[in-house]
C-alpha cells in the first residue's frame, strides 16, 4: 500500500492541471490504502501483544464487555456510516476476564468483515449474552453470506483476495481473531444465516479454568 500511496500523492503534487475528479479519485485511493494499512498494523500489534506459538497467552482482568463492544462499534460507525448497527446488551451486568484491547480488536475485525466481505450488508447486529459459564459475543449481518467453499478454512489465514484489493485483509483479520480468542481459552465460529447473511460468535470463559471445556 505504501507504493500506491506514494504514487497517488506524487501524481497529485506533480500534476497541478489534474481535474477535480481525477484528483479526488487519487486521494480516495490514498485514503483506502491508508485505512487498509492501519488495519494490518493494528492486527500485527495484536499478535505482538499476545506473543508467538501455540501456548501464547494473555493477561486477563475482569472487564465490562459492554464497553469493549461500544468501543468497536463506535469506531465502525465512523468508518462505515452507511451501515446501520444495532447493539443488544443483556439487562444483567457481568464482567468478563479478558484483555480488553485484544477483544476490541476481534470485534473490530468481525464488524469490518461484515461490511467488506458481506458486500451487500446494510445492517449489523452486535449482541452480548451470558450462556452458563461463557460470555457470548455475536456479530450478525444481512449481507451475501460466506461462500460455502470457504466455511471450512475461515480462520486459517488463507482467505486472501479473490476479486480485487478490497478483500485482501479477510485472511489476516479472521486469523488474528482466532489467535486472540484461542489465547483467551475461548471459541470462535462463523456460519451462514438461513435466509441470508452471516453470523460470527465468540465465546469467552467467565472463569479461568474453563479452557478444559472447549468444544
Amino acid at each position: 500500500p505504501l507504493t500506491s500511496i506514494i504514487g497517488s500523492t506524487s501524481a497529485v503534487l506533480d500534476n497541478p492541471d489534474l481535474s477535480t475528479e481525477d484528483r479526488r479519485t487519487l486521494l480516495q485511493d490514498v485514503k483506502q490504502e491508508a485505512q487498509w494499512l492501519i488495519r494490518v498494523v493494528e492486527n500485527l500489534l495484536s499478535i505482538t501483544r499476545i506473543g508467538a506459538g501455540e501456548d501464547a497467552q494473555v493477561t486477563k482482568t475482569p472487564e465490562a464487555a459492554e464497553e469493549v463492544i461500544e468501543g468497536a462499534v463506535g469506531k465502525f460507525r465512523r468508518q462505515y456510516p452507511q451501515i446501520d448497527v444495532r447493539v443488544e446488551l443483556p439487562e444483567e451486568f457481568f464482567l468478563v476476564p479478558m484483555d480488553p484491547l485484544l477483544i476490541q480488536q476481534v470485534m473490530t475485525n468481525l464488524l469490518e468483515n461484515a461490511a467488506v466481505h458481506g458486500v451487500t450488508t446494510t445492517r449489523v447486529v452486535v449482541s452480548l449474552e451470558k450462556q452458563g459459564k461463557w460470555a457470548r459475543f455475536t456479530v450478525c449481518d444481512n449481507g451475501r453470506g460466506i461462500p460455502e467453499g470457504r466455511l471450512h478454512n475461515l480462520f486459517d489465514g488463507t482467505q486472501s483476495a479473490q476479486k480485487g484489493d478490497s478483500t485482501r485483509s479477510m485472511g489476516i483479520g479472521l486469523s488474528v481473531c482466532k489467535t486472540v480468542v484461542a489465547a483467551h481459552c475461548g471459541k470462535i465460529k462463523g456460519e451462514n444465516i438461513k435466509g441470508g447473511g452471516a453470523r460470527f460468535t465468540v465465546d469467552l470463559p467467565l472463569e479461568e479454568d474453563e479452557h478444559e471445556d472447549q468444544g
